[in-house]
């Protein structure tokens, strides 16, 4: 755990000084999302949680950095367990139209306020999380998040209800094959 702390501050750094180099390859997207899947599955099945996956994007091969991709998937589930009630309930879709491969992921946690989406991609932003004080971070998470998608020429969005949950949906330039 420590480990992954140190190295999501030492991104967060680089980062900063917009030195990331992205490893850029052609990827199956589902593939990159199964190994998300896999690396979520037991704090979910912890939590006696569901998750639902549909991937049913008919085209799903997009340039990617396979590490950070996987990182971007890891911290929307991971946060999507974080965040939750009792019931964890988190949904994974794809689809994709002419040009972008999209993700959606949807949680039906503690949701946030207009005022915190707002801020949710500011680097070390954290918002009151009332009752839940086991949530542990540096408010990094998005903010890399949010990086690392308009690094992939991307695109994020949230929405958001206080008690409702909240969803994500990622798009990215699919390749398209002449």
């Amino acid at each position: 755990r420590m480990n992954k702390q140190v190295e999501t501050i030492l991104q967060a750094a680089l980062l900063d000084k917009q030195r990331v180099e992205l490893r850029l390859e052609p990827h199956d997207a589902h593939q990159m999302i199964q190994a998300a899947i896999n690396n979520i599955s037991l704090p979910i099945a912890e939590r006696q949680g569901i998750l639902e996956v549909q991937l049913d994007a008919p085209k799903h091969l997009i340039m990617a950095d396979e590490v950070h991709f996987t990182n971007v998937v890891n911290n929307l589930l991971d946060n999507a367990v974080k965040y939750s009630k009792e019931n964890l309930h988190i949904k994974l879709a794809t689809f994709s139209n002419g040009k972008h491969f999209k993700i959606r992921i949807e949680d039906n946690g503690i949701g946030m306020n207009k005022e915190t989406l707002h801020r949710i991609f500011e680097k070390f932003y954290r918002a009151h999380t009332g009752n839940i004080h086991n949530v542990k971070g540096f408010g990094l998470g998005l903010s890399y998040v949010k990086t690392m998608v308009d690094a992939h020429n991307g695109t994020i969005k949230a929405e958001s209800m206080p008690g409702k949950g909240t969803t994500f949906v990622i798009s990215f330039p699919l390749i398209i094959k002449a």
